[in-house]
């Protein structure tokens, strides 16, 4: 099979899967059936920077595309890391790796559902609440986290939860059978202890989401049509987009998602770099109820399941409005065959309101520009959960980054008269525990170039003197974040906390070193404790801000493996080395989210809730760039002139 050539950061083709696949499979070095291989991550290996800069600057360079695999070796927990390049057709290395557990397997996790259905002592905990048509039960099998339970020793397991449907298409989470759960062997199959912790009334209610059961709907919705008849601005050339000065290329990794590469601003005829990669790193939703049935709940959607393996395939009018086009996802299953996802990534442009504005008192003459952004969104149903992933790329430099929350809350089965400490009850005889959701993004910078470094800025008040005699003075205030360990920080809303990374070998036209400022938006820290295994797995989201040395192989902000990891690992460990982190090729890890005290209102479906960041110019431009953004043209529009 001949692999053509491509740029160095072209997402992975269905060729090049199945010329990995075929490597390993004929490299001799696998002691087990075919058959008992899961291939539980399969990604672009990426290249050096320079490789690919080099070859965006059209230099002659050889492009050796590699993959990186994980192979699970079943049904022990063996797992070996494999590169291979399907540019030379060889094993570039192989390495097994101990004690660690992937991610989740799919495959995996519909035959716990088939064991626990044939289960007597599961039955029988069904049989004691009543229930008599099984098929009707909703098992959900999940990550179960590290506390030193024996079941966890040399095993894979997950932990299996179980919610009462009233018909197949119904939503489960209206009726959990509280009180029971069990552990199982994922890479067996095997049932190894049903927890039962006594019966608790089921709730009565359903919670239908669906419009036949939630009417009349409304009747004075009008339609609104988004039209661009000369089609969009943007240029799309592979996975390398083209909008209003910005340049990007995107991609879609098993894990992480969504993924920007190369990110940089046209000004004055060159293509100014500003971020080289750019993905979510991790994520954790770790449960706040004390009880035995949701105490260990903590999941790491990202590296316990997979964004990009739980990405959906996008709908016209649905997920995307407007002039849409898309980008499909080629992507390998546990077998390591390539499927197409199609419709993966959506890519469109909105109107955002006013860009700049002003009404010259003297002479009355108006100007305003509409400001217009580019939108490159996926959406990720983890569970019972969606995770919709929107970077926007404004014409003023600004970039930024939102993630919208929807789906529906994991749900907890409540007795009459019984109060709730640490959950809020949403319908009768059911609660949903309080909880977050957490993300780290991880920013690979190149400020005007690889050789960055960090300020921390907080707006100070100026003390009371001679020089402040009315005591309003203030003044931003900004610290060298010089090494890893002191650039473990927190916000600070009372003092305007952001974080600028500046380029100290380049200048703008006043003299300062040219900068981009992270601008953070909900920012809630870990309320878990430090010492609890979750405050252990997920250190990353103690802070809202790590910085660390560029590294290859420091990708996931908790470590490679979080599964049934018992800490430690990712941030915490690479920051210990407290490498400097002044004028180098520097990663900012920001965490963020959402703290979630549910709400009614947040059931059956719940509404969007928004939290994020934006990266936003700050002395890279020497005036506002948006001044060449023309008034609107035509139509009833008096956005220019007098």
């Amino acid at each position: 099979m001949t692999i053509a050539a491509c740029h160095p950061l072209a997402p992975l083709t269905g060729d090049e899967i199945k010329a990995a696949r075929r490597i390993v499979f004929e490299s001799g070095q696998l002691t087990i059936p075919p058959d008992d291989v899961r291939f539980a991550y399969v990604g672009l290996r990426e290249p050096p920077k320079a490789l690919v800069r080099a070859y965006d600057r059209g230099e002659k360079v050889t492009v050796d595309r590699c993959l990186r695999l994980v192979l699970l070796l079943c049904p022990e927990a063996e797992v070996t890391e494999v590169v291979v390049s399907v540019t030379r057709g060889t094993v570039v290395s192989w390495v097994e790796v101990a004690d660690v557990r992937p991610n989740l397997q799919f495959e995996e996790a519909m035959a716990v559902i088939n064991a626990l259905r044939a289960n007597p002592e599961w039955n029988a905990a069904l049989d004691r609440r009543g229930i008599v048509d099984k098929s009707l039960v909703q098992i959900d099998p999940w990550p179960a986290g590290t506390f030193g339970s024996d079941h966890e020793k040399n095993r894979r397991i997950t932990k299996a939860l179980a919610y009462l449907r009233d018909a197949a298409d119904d939503n489960g989470y209206a009726r959990p059978i509280e009180g029971l759960f069990a552990y199982v062997d994922m890479g067996r199959g095997t049932v190894l202890e049903v927890m039962d912790f006594g019966v608790v009334p089921i709730p009565p209610m359903s919670g239908s989401y669906y419009p036949e059961f939630n009417g009349p709907l409304r009747t004075d919705l009008r339609p609104l049509i988004i039209s661009q008849p000369e089609g969009p601005s943007f240029t799309v050339e592979g996975n390398l987009i083209n909008w209003q000065k910005w340049s990007l290329r995107v991609g879609m990794d098993s894990i992480e998602g969504l993924v920007l590469h190369t990110v940089g601003y046209e000004d004055k005829g060159r293509v100014r770099p500003l971020v080289y990669r750019a993905a979510v790193s991790e994520m954790v939703v770790p449960y706040g109820d004390p009880g035995p049935m949701h105490s260990w709940k903590s999941a790491f959607d990202a590296g316990e399941w997979g964004l990009g393996r739980m990405a959906n395939s996008l709908t016209l009018g649905c997920d995307c409005l407007g002039e849409i086009t898309y980008f499909d996802d080629v992507f390998a299953d546990e077998r390591g065959r390539p499927h197409t996802r199609p419709n993966s990534v959506c890519l469109h442009e909105e109107d955002y309101g006013i860009l700049w504005k002003h009404l010259d008192m003297t002479s009355g003459r108006t100007e305003t520009r509409r400001s217009r952004r580019l939108v490159v969104s996926s959406i990720a149903t983890v569970g019972n959960y969606e995770y919709g992933f929107y970077w926007y790329f404004y014409q003023d430099g600004t970039m930024q980054f939102e993630v919208k929350l929807t789906g529906i809350m994991s749900t907890m089965g409540v007795a009459d008269g019984v109060g709730q400490a640490h959950a809020s009850m949403v319908a009768p005889g059911l609660a949903a525990p309080f909880h977050q959701h957490l993300f780290n993004v991880r920013l690979d910078m190149e400020v005007d170039g690889p050789d960055n470094a960090v300020f921390e800025v907080d707006a100070v008040r100026s003390p009371l003197g001679p020089d402040n005699p009315w005591g309003n003075a203030f003044a931003p205030v900004s610290t060298l974040l010089e090494r890893e360990l002191a650039a473990r920080r927190t916000v600070d809303p009372t003092r305007s906390r952001s974080w600028k990374v500046v380029n100290r070998g380049t200048r703008n036209a006043v003299g300062e070193p040219t900068a981009y400022k992270l601008v953070p938006g909900s920012t809630p820290t870990l309320l878990a404790d430090p010492s609890s295994t979750v405050g252990q797995r997920a250190t990353f989201a103690a802070h809202n801000l790590w910085v660390t040395p560029f590294a290859e192989d420091e990708r996931r902000a908790g470590g490679d493996y979080p599964n049934q990891h018992s800490g430690g690992a990712g941030l915490p460990e690479w920051t210990a080395q407290d490498r400097s982190v002044v004028d180098t090729d520097i990663v900012l890890w920001h965490s963020f989210g959402v703290t979630h005290i549910p709400r009614p209102e947040d059931w059956p479906v719940m509404p969007v809730e928004y939290t994020g960041f934006s990266l936003v110019p700050f002395g890279f431009f020497d005036r506002n760039p948006a001044l060449d953004v023309p008034p609107v043209a035509g139509g009833d529009a008096h956005c220019h002139g007098e």
